[in-house]
């Protein structure tokens, strides 16, 4: 008895796997329905004009001035700040040389009538907290309440008077991450109003530098400010 042929599948060219391999020869958005290829397309076109626009937008505030820049700054500052903002206070020839720590309090209002003031709440030391023995901490435990305490201190006056967009931008801005961490409820009351201040030390020279600094720890007290809908977490009221 001879031993049955082996047959190769598709090999005789009729219908076998050559459909299939046609219809496996489709690749990418083709191989998708027409519904879901427009959406795509949609998706890529606003993705792409998103980035345009951001790349733009902070270019325009980097470049020198020039004559759209001028003509849209508000437009540019009030997209690029505070979240998109950068500062060169790392490197020479001026590094950062002070500690700055950032506490607040609240004024809240408690049931039965009348109010009171909590004390001090050091924000900082809570995010040193959260970073100490954090093989990798988050970038908003690390920079958000710095670098927002930064912009508001760059666009304030010694008095806490803002200068112009910027100065209001990062007011909102700061009071914003305080009620994140404070809430709407605390100590059995509802927070009204609150106020920061900054705890200046200045960083210690080497022991091989000649210069000298004053050691005294400095406290900057800035006006109470009254709590809105606009500031609460979630937009509550």
């Amino acid at each position: 008895m001879e031993p049955a042929a082996h047959q190769v599948p598709g090999a005789d060219g009729a219908g076998g796997t050559g459909d299939a391999g046609e219809r496996g020869g489709m690749r990418g958005i083709a191989a998708l329905s027409l519904p879901a290829r427009i959406f795509v397309s949609i998706a890529v076109a606003v993705v792409t004009v998103g980035v345009a626009f951001h790349v733009a937008m902070v270019f325009l505030q980097t470049a020198p001035d020039n004559t759209v820049s001028k003509r849209h700054a508000e437009v540019v500052d009030s997209y690029v700040y505070p979240e998109f903002e950068r500062n060169w206070k790392l490197f020479a020839p001026n590094p950062l040389q002070q500690n700055v720590a950032v506490h607040a309090r609240a004024r809240i209002a408690v049931p039965g009538g009348g109010t009171k003031t909590t004390g001090w709440v050091d924000l900082s030391a809570m995010d040193g907290a959260a970073i100490s023995g954090n093989p990798a901490p988050s970038h908003t435990q690390q920079n958000e309440l710095r670098r927002a305490w930064e912009f508001y201190a760059d666009n304030h006056d010694e008095k806490g008077k803002p200068y112009g967009l910027r100065g209001r931008l990062s007011e909102q801005y700061i009071k914003r991450i305080v009620m994140l961490r404070f809430g709407t409820k605390l100590n059995g009351g509802s927070v009204e109003r609150i106020q920061l201040r900054a705890v200046v030390t200045p960083v210690a020279p080497p022991e091989w530098s000649d210069e000298k600094t004053d050691g005294k720890t400095e406290y900057s007290v800035q006006p109470w400010w009254q709590v809105t809908s606009a500031d609460l977490p979630g937009g509550a009221k």
